[in-house]
């Protein structure tokens, strides 16, 4: 029971490495994903905004004329967010623009904006919320109805006509961000710098160039979050296998008395006791594999649309490397509780 235990306790770390990883690269390939799916070259964000911001409307919307002015730009237009409990927030768009630029979106139910109080959902926030063609939402301290439900990824997974969302706001004439769609894709680094130049305080990206920024590590929040995750499994793993371990060389005192009695030496004993940690460790690493499509599964089934969990391989070794080493060094404390031991008390030990 104990080594089984021990066993899944090494596991759950594991699985806890795997799964935060895994749910982080699901979330920003998710924003990279929408982000392409605009089918714009190059985005305009607020000046001092994060990748990951979600700013509300602090740019003038006079900036998309000129932006559309500029030599070899053939569309541009802005949106404006609104944040939202949790992860999602909701997007105002010019939806005649967006469909120039993008293709429009493609409806699984219902179909575009037939008046200002309506809204259009993905097809996962659409299952997540149980929503369909017709219903209505409160969000922002207003009513919306469900005019459509569309593929999801492009530009967001709730949207709103654009001057409708920048009145709730309070930001009339303000964008959160504009795209720009550029006539030759041999000319977007010839637009790229111009708009550069003329907009020195404006974050400036290529799409492609965005996306590229979308890594844990370049989002310092969810950098430092699993750091201390993994710094908490980490404990956990260490107090585990300490207590495993402390515990596994109490009800073998009797056995380590014999081993030195008839003559084991210290490091003989470390070596058992190593070896067996490793392998308790070993196995725990594999059972969180596993147990890591068990939360992935819950994800897509119990909590459909929540959160995406992606399977990250180059993440195994990292987390298994990290069990290990948080289990071995529970073992050092018992290993030499159990190599002073003295052979005559061992042996007398009831």
């Amino acid at each position: 029971m104990r080594t089984v235990l021990s066993v899944l306790a090494i596991a759950v770390e594991v699985s806890m490495i795997l799964t935060l990883v895994g749910v982080s690269y699901g979330t920003l390939d998710g924003t990279a994903r929408r982000a392409r799916g605009v089918g714009a070259d190059i985005m305009i964000r607020p000046p001092g905004s994060a990748v990951l911001g979600l700013s509300t409307a602090p740019m003038s919307d006079d900036l998309v004329d000129f932006v559309a002015k500029q030599p070899n730009v053939a569309l541009a237009t802005g949106t404006a967010i609104q944040p939202l409990s949790g992860f999602d927030s909701i997007t105002g768009l010019d939806l005649d623009q967006f469909s120039k630029m993008s293709g429009g979106f493609h409806f699984i139910e219902g179909g575009p904006f037939a008046s200002d109080q309506d809204m259009l959902i993905d097809e996962y926030y659409a299952k997540e919320k149980r929503l369909h063609v017709g219903d209505k939402v409160q969000l922002i301290n207003h009513e919306w109805r469900v005019a459509g439900i569309f593929e999801s990824g492009k530009l967001a997974r709730i949207c709103v006509r654009i001057t409708v969302l920048q009145q709730l706001m309070g930001n009339e004439h303000h964008l959160s961000q504009i795209y720009v769609k550029v006539d030759s894709p041999d000319h977007i680094q010839k637009v790229l710098s111009g708009l550069r130049a003329k907009m020195p305080a404006y974050p400036i990206y290529t799409v492609e160039e965005f996306t590229s920024l979308l890594s844990i590590n370049s989002v310092g929040l969810l950098r430092n979050f699993i750091g201390v995750v993994i710094g908490v499994a980490v404990i956990v793993g260490f107090i585990v296998v300490f207590m495993a371990m402390y515990t596994a060389v109490l009800e073998r005192t009797r056995e380590i008395g014999i081993l030195k009695a008839v003559g084991a030496s210290s490091g003989f004993i470390l070596n058992l006791l190593f070896r067996e940690t490793l392998l308790l460790s070993i196995l725990g690493t594999f059972a969180g594999i596993l147990l890591t499509y068990v939360t992935q599964w819950l994800m897509q089934h119990a909590v459909p649309a929540s959160l995406t969990q992606e399977t990250v391989y180059t993440w195994w070794p990292i987390a298994g490397g990290i069990a290990i080493l948080g289990a071995l060094l529970g073992v050092v404390v018992p290993g030499i509780k159990a190599v002073r031991q003295d052979a005559t008390e061992a042996l007398s030990y009831e």
